[in-house]
């Protein structure tokens, strides 16, 4: 029995791109890459997000912990720019952060007319346990894998650590003069 995780490897590897090539990609290759890389990742994040995670615990609130974790204390205006998000948004974010008792909100010793929101003990506890739910969830995917297709994603890894690094670039028209 062929299983559909079966035939979507059958059919990547009837499109795989010669990787013996040492040249970069052609702009039309790298479009190609990064639609199936897309594509790979928009199925996997759903059941992902969807195991062991807590109602409240939104993507969005996810991602407003993991920067706060990552990034330390911040104010409300810099989690927003981090985020790429409104800053109305993130406002309301963190009230309802502060409701569920995720964050700590204290003076910017900077500026004691300014907050920081950092995230406390309970909300560094729930942003572990809800990574680690993930990544087991993950690891019984890996395993399901051909040991050629962990190979080739483990060799994969160095690449998608750099792209991820990468700082995005800014849309034409709205640098800074």
């Amino acid at each position: 029995m062929t299983s559909s995780s079966d035939s979507d490897a059958a059919d990547c590897d009837a499109v795989a791109f010669d990787s013996s090539d040492s040249d970069p990609l052609d702009s039309e290759q790298s479009a190609e890459l990064a639609e199936r890389l897309r594509g790979a990742i928009q199925q996997l994040l759903p059941e992902l997000r969807a195991h062991g995670m807590q109602s409240q615990l939104t993507p969005s609130r996810m991602a407003a912990l993991a920067a706060l974790s990552a990034h330390g204390p911040l104010r409300i205006s810099d989690l927003a720019t981090r985020m790429g998000i409104a800053l109305s948004t993130v406002s309301r974010m963190v009230d309802l952060l502060d409701g569920f008792g995720w964050i700590e909100r204290e003076a910017d010793p900077k500026d004691q007319r300014a907050t920081l929101i950092a995230l406390n003990d309970t909300g560094q506890a729930l942003l572990d346990s809800t990574r680690r739910q993930a990544a087991t969830r993950l690891a019984e995917r890996i395993d399901q894998l051909t040991a050629d297709h962990q190979h080739s994603l483990r060799d994969a890894l160095p690449a998608l650590e750099a792209l991820s690094a990468q700082r995005p670039a800014e849309p034409p028209g709205t640098g800074r003069r």
